[in-house]
């Protein structure tokens, strides 16, 4: 079955670089230059992949996505001209599930839309283990497993690397991963809290904390797991 792309984003220049981008994985692209068509292109069509402007003549982006979410967890990968840390924070929790800012490297483009491809294609249900680089995570187990040789990490850094491996190839922000891990408690900063415990985790994991493979930081939204070398 061929994989199917909606492109929201009035700029036509725009929409042809991202189908000739999309094309080696989508070879349906449909696309639209509103927020009305695009919504209508997305109920109708069923894709497997949206990607969305946020600067739409007729309506945000951002209310774009969240009407998408109500019924659709379609993979939504948002560009946008906004560099805005807030802005950016505030896309991913109205459930995009990644975002780049313009202008853009197609080829970073291709990476990250088949992560979110990969990660879409993995069941929800923690039935099972998944392989990064020389790791084997068992969720049902429990375990975290370099080469056949057991990895201790603690409760917390079980639960971080859990939440950001289900969602592997997506930016979640510092308050995503605070309610995940952290149960939803206010007390201390999410953001240094977070810090400490990525950085604890990034000492087990990565060949090179200094330069992680793994757990990429986004500065000033959050975190993104990465399973590709």
């Amino acid at each position: 079955m061929q994989l199917l792309a909606v492109v929201i984003e009035d700029d036509a220049s725009i929409r042809r670089v991202v189908r000739n981008a999309l094309r080696d994985d989508f070879p349906r692209v449909t696309e639209a230059s509103t927020a009305e068509a695009g919504v209508d292109a997305v109920a109708s069509l069923r894709p497997d992949l949206v990607v969305l402007d946020l600067g739409l003549p007729d309506g945000d982006g951002i209310a774009v996505c969240r009407e998408i979410r109500r019924w659709s967890r379609v993979p939504v990968l948002v560009l946008s001209a906004r560099h805005a840390d807030e802005e950016k924070v505030d896309l991913l929790d109205a459930g995009a599930d990644d975002y780049m800012t313009k202008p853009f490297s197609t080829a970073e483009l291709k990476a990250r839309v088949r992560a979110l491809l990969r990660r879409s294609a993995v069941p929800t249900k923690e039935s099972q283990s998944i392989s990064f680089g020389p790791f084997v995570m068992d969720f049902v187990a429990r375990t975290l497993m370099r080469d056949g040789e057991h990895v201790h990490l603690t409760r917390i850094e079980w639960s971080l690397l859990r939440t950001l491996a289900a969602s592997a190839g997506r930016t979640l922000t510092h308050q995503q991963l605070f309610r995940a891990v952290w149960a939803g408690r206010r007390y201390g900063d999410p953001q240094q809290y977070l810090r400490v415990h990525v950085a604890n985790l990034r000492r087990k994991i990565e060949s090179d904390s200094l330069d992680p493979r793994f757990i990429v930081t986004e500065p000033g939204v959050g975190y993104r797991f990465s399973t590709c070398i």
